[in-house]
């Protein structure tokens, strides 16, 4: 260092010396970190406090005079902490808190510290000031607080027998700020010989099984200390209810329910509900089937023929029967197999080859026109059909024709197929051959592929076509570009099963194609007017299935789903005890009077779904069984009309005959059992209702020989069968009358069924039978017998022309043979013969032994009055004639000699030999004899 002298001039004024100038301005450290500790105010920095300036030594300009506090970014450095200076000269500094801090208020705090110097004298002139430092300062907890627990009491419930990971999960909270002191160390059950355990997590579980019968609630203690090793202030209470064992599933199902025809609906389920053993569930799903497919044709239906079951729907008259019942008059089904069906309705087997019906021109002819409906029961597949051999070596790219149909319009051809194709339905519309372009109508169902029975209507008002199946309507897909498609030849026919191949081809042998494999029944066409819904939903409705009670009962958030066939319900909800309430309203209904007896499968789907998919329940299937009982049998019965009708013959000879049963009556009544013990009877009793029902056929038939069309008949009033839409066959052999119909209707009906002769037909009596039935025969009534006796004068017994009339119908017995296809009413074994010249000689001798014995009595009455005046009445009453004991013994013929005819001699000599044997009786011939035997009040026997 060097030193230089320098000599001013002498100036009065006073000068500062150059020795105090303040230089240099005060240096501190950038940032400093601080800790003070909780409920303190000092402030330990890291690195210590200290300024430096590089004036010193320097008096007043090298000494550091203090420290700014300035607020940092927090904004309240300058309120909460100062800081002072411990030594001037070196610099040395002090930052403390204003007021003791807490951390659980504010545990870290920023501000900025500056300091400046004391200037160049004592009054601080020309001070400088340093940098401005950072200073974040830490609080340093206490451990102050003890653990509180959230709740003061912890409830839990657990099913017994079994070891749970976590039962219930206690909590305690530390009020302060560090984590050494805030955080829970560990818990502790004080409760001591408690079955349970605790982590550290507040976890609590049981170390054993518990049984509710041995302790049904546990109650103890636990407390919790945090990492300073402060106790909570209050201890927790645990509840622990164990309950009996919980096994989630249904509980109350009825694997068999029973159902009594006639009672309406009933719960299928009335104290069914669910146990989830307290899983929270969000969403639950129950679906009920009830399998029906071996009853009928999908369900019970009304057991009527489907003619019948029509007309009670309101159809519309004049649908054609493209597959009735084999007959001479209908023969195109006759090579078609058949099967069994529990219904009145008859089905058709279809092999895909060579079983088609071909409907004759005559049939076709009347379904003309571009209006009509078709209707039919379908079902692919079918029982105990072998496969074609298409469908054996598994192309099933082939299209199944069911019906194939050209028929002639006013003056064209129109043409049209209904096939089936996989799980496709198709019509291939042509609306005239020769002009117009094809339009397919084609539908994708899975009805069509289910091996099922299902109900098709196909209304065609071309250019529009409404397809219900099952009663539900579905709509067509229209395809116009069908590809370079030959025209149909103009030629009327139609198939059942099949089309024909090469379809411009007039051949007389057709080659049939696309054949239809499954079964079919009720296929019928109506041209003209469509059906409306409410009859085609009329037709297919099924009288049994599910059903739900009360709809406004149904909770929120319930839906219920049914089927059209009414035998699949699905129930879906989120809540138990309203998905619960609705299971039990779940009903199965039958409106038939007299159901279909039997076995009906019952099948419970369950699916649940929950919050906690990982631990959710799952259900099995549960499966029953309803089973419908025998109905109460209705018992017909047929009164009204006598054992014997009696008419002089003339009257039978007239234009309009006799009525045979002018007072008919029927009457159905139901027989079931009633309980007689409450009325202090023995045993049971059965009680009989009368009810209305309806009819679906009668049948009369004449006993014996069958009717001889050249001399009667039966007549019946046309007029009231038709006005009626009845069905008639009048055969020699029997009338049968069907269609379902009320008793009143059957009764006015048969009321006019007349018994007309042929003059001189020379008949003495004829017997007939009547019987009705209802639902297609399965019930029957009595069957009435009448004899119908006709009286003849003996001025025509006598006359030539009867006898001989007689006689030809004695040596030429007419027979005539005729059956009802597919009738149910029963066909007794015909009687044989009566020879008819047999009856007649027969009939004169008695009535010629009569008069005789008529002349005999009275002669003997008049003798034995005449002695009554001379023997007195003492004898009166032993002599008296008893007529109760007049007994005639008659032998008139005991040999037929000649059987084809009796000479007028013989008959010449047989009065005589009568004649004599009544004036002799004891000279009388053993061939023919009279004897009268009196016996007296004596005993004694008495011969005249």
């Amino acid at each position: 260092m060097h030193w230089f002298l320098v000599i001013a001039p002498f100036n009065p004024k006073p000068v500062r010396s150059s020795l105090s100038a303040n230089k240099h301005k005060p240096w501190i450290e950038t940032e400093y970190q601080g800790i003070v500790m909780e409920n303190d105010n000092t402030v330990l920095l890291n690195p210590p406090l200290f300024a430096l300036d590089k004036d010193a030594p320097l008096h007043y300009a090298g000494e550091i005079c203090g420290f700014r506090v300035h607020n940092g970014p927090s904004g309240s450095g300058s309120v909460q902490f100062e800081a002072v200076v411990l030594d001037r000269s070196t610099g040395e500094g002090l930052v403390r808190s204003k007021e003791p801090l807490d951390c659980e208020s504010q545990r870290e705090h920023s501000f900025t510290i500056q300091a400046y110097d004391c200037g160049e004298g004592p009054d601080g002139v020309n001070s400088k000031k340093s940098h401005k430092a950072t200073v974040h300062v830490r609080v340093n907890d206490v451990n102050e607080f003890s653990p509180v627990f959230v709740e003061r009491r912890y409830e839990a419930s657990v099913p017994e027998g079994r070891l749970f990971d976590r039962i219930v999960r206690v909590e305690a909270l530390d009020a302060d700020c560090s984590p050494q002191y805030s955080q829970i160390c560990f818990y502790d059950i004080i409760t001591p010989n408690v079955p349970f355990a605790i982590d550290n997590d507040g976890n609590i579980k049981n170390t054993e099984p518990l049984d509710s019968k041995r302790q049904r609630v546990h109650t103890f203690w636990v407390t919790a200390f945090d990492c300073g090793k402060n106790r909570a202030q209050a201890d927790a209470q645990v509840v622990v209810t164990v309950k009996p064992s919980c096994k989630p599933g249904w509980i109350g199902w009825t694997k068999r329910v029973e159902y009594t025809p006639g009672s309406g609906s009933i719960p299928l389920f009335p104290s069914l509900h669910l146990e989830t053993c307290e899983e929270t569930v969000w969403n639950i799903q129950a679906t009920v089937e009830l399998q029906t497919g071996h009853i009928g044709k999908g369900c019970d239906r009304d057991s009527y023929s489907d003619r019948s079951v029509r007309r009670l729907c309101g159809a519309v008259r004049g649908e054609v029967d493209l597959l009735p019942p084999p007959s001479p008059a209908a023969n195109w089904t006759s090579a078609l197999p058949t099967l069994p069906s529990s219904d009145s309705s008859l089905v058709f087997s279809f092999n895909g080859s060579n079983h088609v019906a071909v409907v004759p021109n005559s049939v076709v002819s009347a379904l003309s026109g571009d209006h009509f409906t078709l209707q039919l029961w379908m079902r692919r597949g079918g029982a105990n059909i072998q496969p074609s051999a298409t469908q054996s070596r598994g192309n099933r790219k082939e299209e199944e024709t069911i019906v194939c149909s050209t028929v002639k319009n006013d003056d064209s051809y129109s043409h049209y197929s209904l096939s089936v194709h996989g799980c496709r339905l198709s019509l291939f519309y042509w609306p005239d051959v020769s002009a117009a372009r094809p339009v397919k109508f084609l539908w994708k169902l899975e009805q069509v592929c289910d091996s099922e029975w299902h109900h098709l209507s196909l209304s065609v008002q071309f250019p529009s076509v409404t397809l219900y199946v099952d009663g539900v309507t579905f709509d067509p897909a229209l395809i116009h570009d069908n590809g370079a498609i030959p025209n149909p030849a103009p030629r009327q026919r139609m198939l059942i099963g099949a089309c024909w191949d090469n379809i411009t081809c007039f051949c007389t042998l057709v080659k049939f194609v696309g054949g239809y494999h499954g079964l079919l029944s009720g296929v019928t066409v109506r041209p003209g007017s469509v059906e409306p819904h409410s009859v085609v939903e009329c037709l297919y409705a099924c009288r049994e299935g599910l059903d739900f009670g009360d709809l406004e009962t149904l909770g929120s958030g319930m839906k219920v789903h049914v089927n059209p066939s009414q035998s699949v319900l699905v129930l879906e909800g989120d809540d138990i005890e309203s998905f619960n309430r609705a299971v039990q309203q779940v009903t199965y209904r039958n409106s038939l009077r007299f159901a279909t007896p039997g076995v009906r499968p019952l099948k419970l789907t369950t699916s649940l779904r929950c919050f906690n998919e990982e631990s959710c329940l799952s259900l099995k299937q549960l499966e029953g069984y309803l089973v419908v009982l025998q109905p109460d049998a209705p018992q017909i019965s047929l009164s009204g009309v006598g054992p014997h009708l009696a008419r002089p013959a003339p009257e039978f000879e007239g234009p309009r005959g006799v009525p045979l049963f002018p007072e008919l009556r029927i009457v159905c009544s139901l027989s079931h059992a009633v309980n007689t013990a409450a009325q202090g009877m023995e045993g049971g009793a059965l009680m009989s209702d009368a009810v209305a029902h309806t009819l679906d056929g009668c049948e009369v038939q004449p006993l014996g020989e069958e009717l001889n069309p050249e001399r009667e008949e039966l007549l019946v009033d046309m007029d009231v069968v038709r006005e009626r839409g009845l069905d008639i066959i009048n055969t020699t052999a029997y009338i049968a009358i069907t269609g379902a119909e009320s008793i009143s209707v059957y009764e006015d009906v048969l009321r006019s069924v007349r018994y007309r002769l042929a003059r001189g037909s020379g008949r003495f009596e004829r017997r007939f039978r009547l019987s009705c039935s209802e639902m297609n025969g399965r019930y029957t009534s009595n069957e009435l017998t009448l004899e119908v006796n006709f009286l003849h004068s003996l001025e025509s017994l006598y006359h030539p022309s009867h006898l001989l009339a007689s006689q030809q119908q004695f040596l030429h017995p007419s027979h005539h043979s005729g059956e009802l296809s597919g009738h149910t009413l029963p066909n007794p074994h015909r009687n044989s013969v009566v020879p008819g010249a047999a009856t007649v000689i027969i009939m004169v001798c008695v009535g010629f032994l009569v008069v005789m014995v008529i002349l005999g009595v009275f002669r003997i009455r008049s003798i034995h009055r005449r002695g009554e005046g001379s023997r007195g009445g003492a004898k009166e009453g032993s002599n008296q004639w008893d007529d109760s004991a007049l007994t005639i013994i008659v032998n008139p013929m005991e040999s037929y000699e000649s059987r084809m005819g009796i000479s007028a001699d013989t008959e010449g000599d047989g009065e005589e030999e009568e004649e004599e044997a009544a004036e002799s009786p004891d000279d009388a011939s053993d061939d023919q004899r009279i004897i009268i035997k009196k016996e007296g009040r004596d005993g004694n026997a008495r011969r005249y």
